[in-house]
């Protein structure tokens, strides 16, 4: 391996897009910065030096394509033609050699390749960034897991506005003479990105470390569901002076409380804070469990109360079906999608309307019916089973779940909700007769059910419970 570790090359953020003779521009990709070492030992180092070969066994594929170099670039992994951070995620946590490789199968890492640090043992940092590009090109050769990142010279403006419109992040921009400046930000690589915004509640903070072991860590963000559930969208960690920071303190001094509004990340130590500060967020995206990506704080909102953030103007950000995300907000907030194989939604939908029943093993063996309806699945746990003629059983509707979770079988764990052993009882397909607010009749086909049967609400007993019945054919 090199004598020289390499620390990656960062870019500071662009003011806006702009064109320029003088520089290049390239695709940003939302993956793992990787730096690899194509050498007599192989390695993939990550930005904080973590051996990631071993997570993405397919990427040794790189020492048939090249030899005694050592490149810069990043890992993604693609989904519907665009880089998927959570399926990279997913990819980087697996443990088990057996899932690894079943997950290297299910979604295979893409190594995208845009510069070269050094050939058969020589420093290529020096030389300017144009040379390296095409000493780059002679040196390796691409791969169904290995590409040489494309680019464009001059045009950045309409590079960055045909990135937007593919759904990718942004555009990085370099000067053509620029060295390769290990560790810094110098101003010779721009990231030109869309930062999307939004106001949250600030519902806690984590114990903070060295120069802010006195204060906080990140804070812990909130909004609301359409019922006035406190909904955890995530932390942030930056965007504060050293002002800004000892004001903030003061004020959680006075706020602080022992009620817990929704479960913290393992391993973060919680100072909880009574929900009567906002602040604005500037963020990059939201994953499919409802976290802010690369979330940075903008500002306190004395203008705005708590009970204005709502989930509404997340899912108005989003260009996925804001009826359908809003649907699946109290799916997603009961789950850690770091810790559940459930899905996160996703799927699209066929044409025959589908249903699922589900046997789950939790804490007590139940039943959950699930109706399609409106892209997600309308959901009811049955506690004493699906009924025959002539009998009635509760029916108590859960929260809406995602049109994939149709297909799920598997163990949910420890601590999460629901957790036990889920599997198929039957599936098929239904037909509805009627869909009110208080009785529903379907006609499901089945591998094991068919006929018409019946839920009717419990109007004294609770908007969540019904009763199911068989009816007669």
């Amino acid at each position: 391996m090199s004598r020289h570790v390499y620390k990656p090359m960062l870019a500071k953020v662009a003011e806006k897009p702009f064109s320029n003779i003088d520089w290049i521009f390239e695709i940003k990709w939302d993956g793992f910065r990787a730096i690899s070492y194509v050498e007599d030992h192989f390695s993939i180092k990550s930005r904080n030096g973590k051996e990631l070969k071993f997570s993405f066994p397919e990427l040794q594929q790189l020492t048939k394509l090249c030899s005694n170099v050592v490149l810069d670039g990043e890992i993604v992994v693609m989904q519907e033609g665009k880089p998927d951070f959570q399926s990279l995620l997913k990819r980087g946590q697996a443990i088990l050699v057996g899932e690894i490789q079943h997950q290297a199968q299910l979604s295979p890492a893409l190594y995208i390749v845009f510069d070269i640090l050094e050939k058969d043992a020589r420093s290529l940092t020096d030389l300017p960034l144009m040379k390296r590009k095409a000493i780059l090109k002679d040196s390796l050769k691409e791969g169904a897991n290995v590409i040489l990142s494309d680019f464009i010279e001059e045009k950045g403006e309409a590079y960055y506005r045909s990135a937007l419109e593919q759904g990718l992040e942004g555009v990085v921009a370099k000067k053509k003479d620029s060295t390769y400046e290990e560790g810094l930000r110098t101003g010779s690589w721009l990231k030109m990105k869309e930062l999307k915004s939004c106001d949250c509640v600030i519902f806690g903070y984590t114990k903070g470390s060295k120069s802010r072991e006195a204060t906080f860590g990140a804070l812990l963000l909130g909004v609301y569901d359409h019922k006035g559930n406190p909904i955890y969208v995530g932390k942030v960690g930056t965007g504060f002076t050293a002002s800004l920071i000892k004001s903030l303190s003061s004020k959680f001094e006075k706020i602080k409380t022992e009620s817990i509004p929704f479960l913290p990340e393992a391993g973060d130590e919680v100072t909880w804070l009574k929900p009567k500060l906002v602040c604005e967020v500037a963020y990059q995206i939201l994953t499919k469990d409802m976290r802010l990506r690369m979330a940075r704080f903008r500002k306190l909102r004395d203008d705005k109360l708590p009970a204005e953030c709502t989930i509404v103007q997340l899912t108005n950000n989003q260009k996925e079906n804001p009826k359908t995300t809003d649907q699946l907000t109290e799916y997603k907030s009961k789950r850690s999608f770091k810790e559940t194989p459930e899905p996160t939604g996703g799927q699209k939908k066929g044409e025959a309307l589908i249903y699922v029943i589900q046997e789950h093993h939790a804490r007590r063996l139940h039943y959950d019916l699930r109706l399609e309806k409106d892209g997600v699945l309308k959901s009811w746990a049955v506690p004493k089973g699906i009924p025959e003629v002539g009998q009635k059983v509760l029916a108590v509707e859960t929260e809406d779940h995602p049109y994939d979770y149709a297909s799920f079988e598997g163990e949910i764990p420890k601590g999460q909700y629901g957790a036990g052993t889920v599997k198929i009882w039957d599936k098929g397909h239904y037909e509805t007769k009627l869909w009110e607010n208080d009785k529903i009749e379907v006609t499901l086909d089945g591998n094991r059910l068919k006929g018409r049967y019946i839920l009717v609400r419990l109007k004294r007993a609770g908007d969540k419970d019904w009763l199911l019945l068989k009816g007669k054919q």
